[in-house]
């Protein structure tokens, strides 16, 4: 099996949090922290703030070009549980 899609990308897409602005690293680790207290069947009152932080500072960067499309969509996937779907 290949470790590259058809258009010669690595099926890996982790390089797509190389190089990611510090502020959305910070928002990235505490929305890990926050999922890991949900998934845990814990409580956390405030995690829609942690949430829209990430969000926020993920279209924040992508607007601003910090970060490609390609890497807003793959961040959100992963640490918003986001789908994407395709567009009209």
């Amino acid at each position: 099996m290949s470790e590259y899609d058809e258009t010669g990308r690595p099926l890996d897409k982790s390089y797509l949090e190389q190089g990611l602005p510090p502020l959305l690293k910070e928002s990235i680790e505490q929305m890990i922290k926050t999922w890991e207290i949900i998934d845990n069947g814990g409580k956390k009152s405030d995690w829609d703030c942690d949430y829209c932080e990430l969000q926020s500072n993920i279209n924040c960067a992508e607007v601003d070009q910090y970060i490609t499309s390609e890497q807003a969509w793959y961040l959100r996937e992963k640490y918003l549980r986001m789908e994407r779907t395709e567009e009209l």
